[in-house]
């Protein structure tokens, strides 16, 4: 078994092939540091039962080989003491590490909620709210200060409103603290209420200290909350209350970049240029050509990387939190799985330095649709980048193939034409008949005892330029079906909208292109990306990754693990709209495809 893939699956953005964080059993936000020893220090919300209960608390662990193998278990908190949760780790010049969390010092058992679905109108959940804390480690995480500290937060009018008028805090952080303008800044969510899909409000603060990273008495601290006023990083104006998980980057200039989630199908963000005093009016995130980016409710991560650029952490699709629908409340919690990464790049704007985001890319998956993977963290060795993660009762570390992050970053100026895995190139305008090779299977017989599936992650690509002349339905691009519909046919189905049929003889699955994709009288490149890693279908178009826009939640889809090929008749048929045709016998990546894109080959 290979160490790069402990899980020994043939695909290294499959979750099994992480290697394992300890916990016990319960563990969210396994964020890393580096110590001035050379080790990486985790820190985790972990507990015997489920999140929320009775038990939860903050422990720590550490690894000397990049995450391969952890120490036991270190208490920052006991699980026998009031509920301690949501911890991030700061280290200063000294080595020294402070450890920020939740702590339900007064041991309240029960809040006032503000809506069902609480019937007694009272959440018994109580780890995210009390006081906001600290420990520190002067041995690199071996040990933990004996006395916790508060960290004094500003009240603001989110406080005054809650049931408790403020006398009781409701907040949690996912966040990690960072270092800018010489003092250093931690995140905190503030939260209005509990009730329907738990909180009912939040906004995004941040604390600051300007002698924390020079003071060694912790009792002599000094802390300051941001931005100024009374309210912080909400819902771009018309969004609905809920804005949390703050993802805070420096850029170049020293100006903030803040990303986080919203519960109106689109992530959130805004700049701050004066060390987070005051931020622009929050937008929803977008890419280049103002498309909006699609996320539901679950954390979405920037992170800035030593090159320079900057690496995004999201989801890649509409789930909306929909309060007048109670059947699909629930929803907006799914789906964290895939996960997709866009890279990022520094540009000028009239404010100062803002970032361009690329298209995206799959970087881990997992084959169970309902698995869950959240609350990363990014760690950079030696060249090497590792990310954590955590589906709620397993964490992992996973490296990452640092030429998919570069193909993120160099999405803007790439424009040389993929040849790797090429199996067929036509060249010649249409109408024709040419031998098709076969393309790679998905699954095969094992030939190991009890002889069940082998998934061997294959997958293959078509890339096409054509112009269409007619917008009329069911116009058939290229077919290799056999009587019985074996084989795969990419048509067009109206409304400037490409589909993708694919059938083994006893599985049939199918995908298309967004609305209006395509349109009549232009010429136009497509790359249909059929990847049997995490079985999905994704069409992009010019460039650009279909994303579902406002027609559907998705615009990329999963299509049967039991399909077995997609191979039918040996002759390909081309319809004459296509001047130029290439197949791939493996799913190309988007940036690829982009590449491909923006070479002009075929122009």
């Amino acid at each position: 078994m290979s160490d790069d893939l402990p899980g020994g699956i043939p695909d290294p953005r499959h979750l099994n092939n992480g290697w394992q964080i300890p916990s016990e059993g319960y563990c969210d936000q396994p964020y890393v540091v580096k110590t001035d020893d050379g080790a990486w220090l985790c820190i985790m919300t972990t507990g015997a039962g489920h999140e929320g209960a009775t038990g939860q608390h903050v422990v720590s662990t550490r690894s000397t080989d990049c995450g391969r193998t952890w120490s036991e278990l270190v208490d920052v908190e006991p699980a026998d003491g009031p509920e301690a949760s949501y911890a991030v780790l700061l280290k200063v010049p000294s080595g020294r590490v402070y450890a920020f969390y939740n702590h339900n010092t007064d041991n309240v058992r029960r809040v006032k909620a503000d809506n069902p679905p609480f019937g007694d109108g009272y959440c018994t959940r109580v780890d995210s709210l009390g006081h906001y804390v600290f420990k520190y480690s002067d041995d690199h995480g071996r040990s933990w200060s004996e006395q916790r500290f508060d960290v004094p937060v500003r009240e603001m009018d989110i406080d005054r409103q809650n049931a408790d008028g403020g006398r009781l805090r409701y907040f949690w952080n996912v966040g990690k603290p960072f270092v800018a303008h010489g003092a250093a800044f931690v995140s905190l969510h503030k939260v209005g209420g509990f009730g329907d899909g738990f909180f009912t409000s939040n906004e995004g603060v941040l604390i600051r200290s300007e002698n924390i990273l020079t003071e060694g008495n912790p009792a002599k601290i000094t802390w300051e909350t941001l931005p100024e006023g009374e309210r912080g990083l909400r819902a771009p104006a018309g969004g609905d209350t809920v804005a949390s998980e703050h993802s805070y980057s420096v850029l170049s200039d020293g100006s903030f970049y803040c990303v986080y989630r919203t519960i109106d199908g689109h992530p959130a963000c805004a700049y701050s240029r004066d060390g987070g005093r005051t931020w622009s009016d929050p937008e929803y995130k977008k890419f280049p050509d103002g498309r909006l980016f699609k996320h539901p409710r679950a954390a979405n991560f920037a992170w800035r990387c030593a090159n320079g650029h900057y690496l995004y952490w999201f989801h890649n699709h509409g789930g909306r939190f929909i309060r007048e629908h109670p059947a699909q409340r629930s929803h907006a919690y799914e789906d964290r799985n895939p996960v997709w990464l866009c890279g990022g790049v520094e540009t000028d704007s009239p404010e100062g330095r803002v970032i361009q985001w690329s298209e995206p890319e799959i970087v881990l998956y997992d084959d169970d649709p309902y698995i869950r993977m959240s609350y990363p963290d990014l760690v950079e060795e030696d060249g090497q980048y590792y990310m954590t993660e955590t589906q709620k009762d397993v964490a992992r570390v996973h490296r990452i193939d640092p030429s998919l992050l570069q193909g993120l970053w160099d999405q803007f100026e790439r424009a040389d034409l993929t040849r790797e895995g090429q199996l067929l190139e036509v060249d010649e305008p249409g109408p024709a008949v040419v031998d098709m090779p076969a393309l790679p299977p998905f699954v095969r017989r094992s030939g190991l005892s009890p002889y069940g599936t082998d998934d061997l992650r294959t997958g293959f690509s078509l890339e096409l330029w054509f112009q269409l002349d007619s917008s009329v339905a069911g116009r058939v691009l290229l077919d290799t079906r056999l009587e019985n519909g074996q084989g795969f046919v990419l048509q067009h189905k109206g409304n400037g909208q490409l589909e993708l049929v694919l059938d083994d003889g006893r599985t049939r699955a199918s995908w298309d292109s967004d609305p209006r994709a395509v349109s009549v009288g232009k010429r136009h490149h497509t790359v249909v990306i059929v990847d049997g890693g995490p079985n999905v279908i994704s069409f992009v178009v010019d460039g650009r990754l279909c994303d579902g826009g406002d027609f559907r939640q998705f615009g990329w889809g999963r299509f049967s693990p039991h399909l077995r090929h997609a191979n039918g008749s040996p002759r390909l048929l081309i319809d004459g709209a296509i001047d130029l045709l290439r197949v791939y016998g493996r799913a190309l990546r988007t940036s690829e495809a982009i590449s491909n894109f923006r070479s002009g080959d075929g122009v």
